[in-house]
């Protein structure tokens, strides 16, 4: 495993980082496609027996089951300081006034409800998971500023927005000595790079961390177009993202194939190594089901790929339709 620093900060990160929305109960929240944890924990053992040390869920998740299985599993088979523990805040997490934002109110009453669930004192990377249009953002950065002074989060991070936003929030933070974000967990893979358009050139220059979801485009990046799993068929948010853009894709998915088989890789390392190869790009955000999803993505890491299939790779892509955040 190599292991690089998250953006501007001494924190070491494998290069490769485990997702946990995968983890969780199919009878909570709307994936049905989650494992519960009797089939998580051996995927996450796996990982972190591969040098995998960043770890990524959200409260959100199976509405706190994913937190708690994560948490669990960790402090059974590492030890804290060791792991890079990242969770998340914003969505609705109950129904009525306050279920949901990035309020004062929520923020610090979802972030000890996180760290009950994981079992532990405080998270490295706490993470807003979308932006609030209902609340001043002066408001949210101090917030999380106050979470990291009390020791709750070493460090803050955001999600899915856009790059006015995020600069705005980075500005208000420095205008008022709060803490800054690091981090940038975008929307980002070979059939959707509209991220490179302004917010990773914000983030390079600015030296923050990028720590892309969805690196595989929920599988379609890697899998037959008629691919018929539980999550293709169930999985309304993959829908959502690339069932209209799936004809102007093809030429890329079948990009991806071509490569993988001229190297006598498999697909998985192909998309990974693209991504693995940007600037300031920390640690792709992988979701595993299967052992074998844990295994492939960190074989990624040393498959590189050259900059003529680099462009390959990335000549057939058109603008597509934002996605992701609202």
């Amino acid at each position: 495993m190599d292991y690089t620093k998250l953006g501007n900060t001494g924190m070491d990160v494998s290069r490769i980082c485990l997702g946990a929305m995968s983890f969780g109960d199919p009878n909570k929240w709307f994936h049905k496609w989650v494992l519960e944890e009797e089939d998580s924990r051996p995927i996450i053992k796996r990982a972190l027996e591969l040098g995998i040390n960043f770890f990524d869920t959200a409260n959100v998740y199976s509405l706190g089951r994913s937190e708690e299985i994560l948490g669990k599993a960790l402090k059974d088979y590492a030890k804290r300081d060791e792991i890079v523990l990242a969770t998340k805040v914003h969505q609705k997490m109950f129904d009525g006034p306050n279920g949901q934002g990035l309020s004062r109110k929520a923020i610090m009453s979802q972030i000890d409800q996180s760290l009950q669930r994981l079992q532990t004192d405080y998270v490295d990377l706490y993470i807003i998971h979308r932006w609030d249009y209902d609340t001043p953002i002066e408001e949210t950065m101090e917030a999380l500023h106050d979470v990291v002074k009390s020791g709750k989060a070493r460090y803050i991070g955001a999600s899915a927005m856009h790059a006015y936003q995020f600069q705005k929030a980075n500005h208000v933070a420095e205008k008022n000595g709060w803490t800054k974000f690091v981090s940038m967990q975008n929307h980002l893979n070979l059939i959707y790079r509209e991220e490179e358009r302004e917010m990773i050139p914000y983030c390079v220059d600015q030296g923050i961390a990028l720590t892309p979801y969805s690196p595989l485009a929920s599988g379609r990046l890697v899998k037959s177009l008629n691919d018929t799993s539980l999550r293709r068929e169930t999985d309304t948010v993959q829908k959502d993202k690339y069932d209209e853009s799936e004809e102007k894709d093809r030429i890329i998915i079948e990009r991806v194939a071509e490569v993988a088989e001229q190297y006598g890789v498999s697909k998985v390392e192909v998309a990974l190594a693209w991504l693995l190869q940007k600037e300031n790009l920390a640690a792709p955000i992988i979701g595993a089901t299967k052992l074998s999803h844990v295994e492939t993505a960190v074989k990624a890491i040393d498959f590189k790929l050259t900059p003529e299939t680099v462009n390959y790779l990335e000549a057939e892509y058109v603008p597509h339709k934002i996605v992701g955040f609202s």
